[in-house]
């Protein structure tokens, strides 16, 4: 299958332009990682947006353009649209922004917690770009920035499967190897909230709010001492204590009820039905305990009701079986 040329590059620049954020954010002395990483960031998610667009609207270059009423000769404006030209003559291409509305258009739904999350990265970045921050923002741009990566590759992988992302080294370095004094919280500027609430009204009701994306993720990091190297990282040992994990910890890595798979997937999937074929795929990911995980509705009672629930990774099977939308 012959990919266009304009929009494989749009999309290599995204992901490059993720890398040279990430890139510069974890050097370990660059006096101002927070504001490159907030303006490289934000021009990849750009980029991205605009390659699916392009991509949904069969390679229409005016698609990602801002288009303008055509002048006539006698000056007055024609029904016809043409792309708004710069001041170098050449087409202007639409801000994340309005790709996202676009996006919208073409019936591609952005979660809202991602909308959230970018706003705020937007919010740092053009007070970089067209003054400064008044405050020290590597709290924020810490949580926001693994929120961003997390939310890129689900969303890269949803929507350009080929792309192997597992190649590159997509993380951060945490605050706390730099300082371990930082106690990360997540602070978003009064602007931003009042922001974030006109986007709340904007956003219709079929939007989704989907736990995969994140709008911040905070990070607890803590040192202990030790006088010997044994006391160094972790190892695993089959024979070796238990680790037990809590009700939270389940909720965590297994949030997805048989409800929110057969919606979820229906959403997804082109050809997904409630049938045989999904019960057989069930089945299958209900064996894998990496997948699948039977909770009692009473932990105190053995003899308690149990419900399944199911790990994210999920999407990956169901991949193998049926065609994404």
């Amino acid at each position: 299958m012959k990919i266009n040329k304009t929009y494989q590059s749009l999309l290599d620049k995204s992901i490059n332009s993720m890398l040279s954020a990430i890139e510069i954010y974890n050097k370990p002395d660059f006096k101002y990682r927070e504001e490159t990483f907030s303006i490289l960031s934000i021009n990849a998610w750009e980029l991205l947006f605009k390659a699916r667009i392009l991509k949904l609207s069969k390679y229409n270059m005016n698609s990602i353009y801002v288009m303008e009423n055509k002048k006539k000769k006698n000056g007055e404006k024609s029904k016809l649209l043409t792309p708004k030209l710069n001041r170098a003559k050449n087409p202007m291409t639409i801000s994340l922004a309005e790709s996202m509305h676009r996006l919208r258009k073409l019936d591609e739904r952005i979660s809202l917690n991602l909308v959230k999350s970018l706003f705020s990265l937007i919010e740092l970045r053009d007070n970089s770009i067209h003054f400064h921050n008044a405050s020290d923002i590597s709290k924020e741009i810490q949580e926001l920035g693994f929120a961003c990566i997390k939310n890129y590759m689900e969303l890269i992988q949803n929507w350009e499967s080929r792309v192997d992302l597992s190649k590159y080294n997509f993380y951060l370095m945490p605050l706390a190897y730099v300082d371990s004094k930082i106690d990360s919280t997540s602070v978003l500027t009064e602007e931003v909230k009042n922001y974030l609430n006109f986007v709340k009204k904007k956003v219709s009701e079929t939007d989704i709010l989907d736990d995969k994306f994140s709008v911040a993720i905070g990070i607890d990091i803590s040192f202990k001492k030790s006088k010997n190297i044994d006391g160094i990282g972790m190892r695993y040992d089959e024979n070796g204590v238990p680790v037990k994990l809590t009700e939270e910890d389940i909720t965590l890595k297994y949030p997805l009820s048989y409800s929110d798979v057969t919606t979820s997937a229906s959403r997804k999937y082109q050809d997904f039905k409630v049938n045989q074929k999904f019960h057989s795929v069930m089945r299958e990911i209900k064996a894998d305990k990496k997948l699948a995980h039977n909770r009692k509705l009473d932990p105190k009672n053995p003899k308690s009701q149990t419900k399944t629930f199911y790990n994210s990774n999920i999407w990956k099977k169901f991949d193998e079986k049926y065609t994404r939308k």
